[in-house]
């Protein structure tokens, strides 16, 4: 597993062609497993959550692969990768598995080729893969577009309730988990109701559908009021309503709040299955794979391109001293590349 997720990793171009030729082999003994994204602040606890919870779904009979991204310095492009000895007896259980990768620049809080891997680890037989990104910020939410469930660790002293409005990442969690709730269990409890409180108010006027349950509930197009509908109109079934964000303390260290934890997993699996949501989550998420390796793609073709890096060095030369506007330049390299296409054509 650990030399096919390296091969994926690779930037070689034969190595790339294999990698390939694996994942398509691999794809039909993908799919079944439950993708779990848990991202959160540095020092709320990611990692012992994140070993706590692997025992226990161990102890329930799964096995388990945790992929785990290490911020890559911006200095000398190295890793820590120490991930590991963070999770002593969740990495030496034999049913399972962590891989530590770099960021290696990538923004979103997650690898460039966190799903490739994804993939190895379904294809192996491990039915519960966590994704835990880097310390979170309000824009590193990629992770949510490649899991089924994503998951906001918070701390019980995150800030007030317009703080928690304000994080972006907060209106996209399915589940918030204040750790460390014994350190202080009165502002945990303050914490759960501001954070139940904000994601009541943005699911009623940031995301509709997942307003109360029902779209009777979102605000009319055009109107600040709530459209109102016939009385008589029926609730949607339970199996058919969108699923609503919750709020739970728990307490990584103690093991406090790990089956309640998981019981909201559970919830959230069954129903997203049922009202084919979850379904319809993947379908988007492949597209969006697929599109994001196509743009990944084209800018190192780009890069690679004999007229483009004939004039790169000095037109960067140029825009760090300040000679020409950065869009000059890059509409510059553009039509050098788009004319040299032309060329080719005719």
């Amino acid at each position: 597993m650990s030399k096919a997720i390296t091969l994926l990793e690779s930037t070689r171009a034969d190595h790339r062609a294999q990698g390939d030729e694996l994942l398509t082999a691999l794809l039909p003994h993908t799919g079944q497993s439950f993708r779990l994204g848990i991202s959160g602040v540095p020092g709320v606890g990611k990692s012992t959550f994140i070993e706590v919870l692997g025992l226990h779904l161990i102890g329930l009979g799964h096995r388990v692969a945790v992929l785990t991204i290490d911020p890559s310095s911006t200095v000398s492009g190295g890793s820590i990768l120490g991930d590991k000895t963070r999770m002593e007896h969740l990495s030496m259980h034999e049913k399972a598995y962590i891989r530590p990768s770099p960021s290696s620049g990538t923004l979103g809080g997650v690898a460039e080729k966190t799903r490739e891997a994804m993939l190895v680890c379904e294809a192996a037989g491990y039915d519960i893969v966590m994704v835990e990104t880097v310390g979170v910020g309000q824009s590193e939410i990629a992770v949510a577009g490649m899991t089924d469930m994503f998951v906001l660790l918070q701390l019980p002293n995150a800030g007030d309730d317009l703080q928690a409005i304000k994080k972006g990442v907060m209106e996209i969690a399915d589940l918030v988990v204040i750790n460390k709730a014994d350190i202080d269990p009165h502002a945990a409890t303050r914490a759960e109701a501001q954070i139940t409180s904000s994601l009541r108010l943005l699911s009623q006027h940031g995301n509709p559908e997942r307003s109360l349950g029902h779209p009777r509930h979102a605000p009319a197009a055009g109107h600040g009021e709530a459209q109102v509908e016939s009385p008589a109109e029926p609730l949607a079934p339970p199996d058919t309503a969108p699923w609503q964000p919750k709020v739970l303390q728990i307490s990584a260290l103690q093991g406090k709040g790990i089956d309640a934890f998981w019981a909201a997993v559970s919830q959230f699996r069954r129903l997203q299955t049922a009202n084919g949501r979850l379904a319809r989550r993947r379908e988007k998420q492949s597209l969006a794979w697929m599109w994001e390796r196509i743009e990944a793609g084209l800018r190192h073709a780009f890069r690679q391109h004999p007229e483009v890096r004939a004039l790169l060095p000095t037109l960067q030369a140029d825009v760090a001293a300040g000679r020409i506007a950065a869009s000059t330049a890059a509409r510059n390299l553009l039509a050098a590349q788009e004319k040299s296409r032309h060329a080719a054509i005719k």
